[in-house]
């Protein structure tokens, strides 16, 4: 149907995360059409990104330098800690501009299906972290799953010896319906509340 080139190219992009056959399609038929300067600017910025970035040695959130600018940050509150799955996580939170503390980046969450274990996260540099830092509050900000409840019962545990553990309230999106919620949210968001002041 393609020409193998363009039919590489559309296999490619689907591998990207959401991108389905049709969109990959849409994707390569429009990259094509670009100037060669446009396309070959892309094709560098992704070689470059993949051989530039790497982890921040302290939290592992990506990073272009053995240290991350929030980790550098001297105004960020050194006593808080926000424990996510990613670094998708910490630009999320990062976009409200509420949290000021610092981030611990886990690396994924433990899945035995998929044979992911502790061992395989940044679990046991956050203990480490936790116990030498002085952390007086650690904030796990992990979405409410399987995976996401187990990692947050795991980690909690072993943080609590050292230090304050909260999670994160969920509940309901800002303009929903209760009537269109499902029972977990509506059970989430009645644990979460709290009183009005």
């Amino acid at each position: 149907m393609y020409a193998r080139p363009l039919a590489r190219l559309i296999e490619e992009l689907q591998k990207l995360p959401g991108v389905g056959p049709k969109t990959a399609q849409r994707l390569a038929l429009h990259l094509l059409k670009r100037p060669d300067a446009e396309v070959q600017a892309l094709a560098q910025a992704l070689v470059d990104a993949k051989s530039q970035m790497g982890y921040c040695s302290i939290c592992f959130h990506l990073s272009s330098e053995p240290v991350c600018d929030i980790c550098k940050s001297t105004s960020r509150d050194l006593q808080t800690l926000c424990i996510v799955a990613d670094s998708r996580d910490v630009i999320a939170l990062e976009k409200t501009r509420e949290y000021r503390g610092k981030y611990h980046v886990l690396g994924g969450l433990i899945s035995p299906m998929e044979g992911i274990g502790p061992e395989q996260l940044n679990i046991g540099p956050l203990v480490h972290r936790v116990n030498q830092d002085n952390i007086q509050e650690a904030i796990i900000a992990i979405s409410p799953s399987i995976e996401g409840d187990t990692t947050t019962l795991y980690v909690g545990q072993l943080l609590k010896p050292f230090t304050k553990v909260t999670r994160i309230a969920f509940g309901l999106p800002m303009g929903g319906d209760l009537e269109y919620a499902d029972e977990v949210t509506l059970a989430r968001a009645l644990e979460g509340r709290r009183s009005l002041d």
